[in-house]
């Protein structure tokens, strides 16, 4: 089985592994993030959200290798191993993922806790098809009762993957490729994705983009 489709079996696997005190999480202080796909051609993988407090959990920072478990994510869609660290961190209140695929112009709602001193979003989630691009906001200010802000993200390169966009080493419904390529690397720190090149087996006129690829709007309900 490919890794992009057991990524939504890993998610429900570690959230019944995971008893957390989030699971207790007051349902009337919540976050309602809607992420809007704004691409014509990819894919979302489903979207990894948490709330936490200021500053508690960087995905990545610019110019530097990125994590393996975001690596994971960015080149197979796969949540799990974001989700365990998440897990570890006391500062996260809540987290969880939308479960499924998001498609060019479709919006998908997460909701995450919005107590215990949870003042910042963070979320990913990978394109595809691509070989390790993906979406990503880390540690936005989230709004205070009542109100709403709308964050835009740019499409990511998590620089452990070639790009050489072959389907073999491409997950999901266009390509069927695998997610993970091993013994490989990218150029070796995240940065801005270039987009499809046309390289490969993808045609750019279909699977290209021009940033932001995202909109996202985050909502507390108080």
């Amino acid at each position: 089985m490919n890794v992009l489709f057991r990524t939504v079996i890993s998610a429900l696997f570690v959230a019944m592994l995971l008893s957390t005190p989030q699971a207790f999480a007051d349902s009337n202080n919540e976050y309602a993030v809607t992420i809007t796909n704004i691409t014509r051609g990819q894919t979302f993988t489903p979207i990894l959200v948490a709330s936490h407090r200021n500053h508690a959990f960087s995905l990545f920072t610019a110019g530097e290798p990125a994590s393996e478990a975001l690596a994971t994510l960015a080149e197979g869609g796969d949540t799990q191993p974001l989700m365990l660290l998440l897990e570890a961190n006391k500062q996260v209140i809540d987290f969880t993922d939308s479960g499924s695929l998001l498609t060019p112009g479709e919006s998908v709602t997460v909701t995450v806790a919005a107590g215990s001193g949870a003042r910042n979003i963070t979320l990913a989630a990978m394109l595809i098809p691509t070989n390790d691009s993906f979406i990503a906001l880390q540690s936005v200010k989230a709004p205070g009762d009542g109100e709403s802000v709308t964050y835009w993200s740019p499409a990511y390169d998590a620089g452990s993957e070639p790009n050489d966009e072959l389907c073999s080493n491409i997950p999901g419904p266009v390509c069927g490729g695998e997610g993970v390529s091993a013994g490989v690397s990218g150029e070796g720190y995240v940065h801005i994705s270039a987009g499809i090149q046309g390289i490969g087996d993808l045609l750019p006129e279909l699977y290209d983009w021009r940033n932001p690829v995202a909109m996202i709007t985050i909502k507390h309900k108080g």
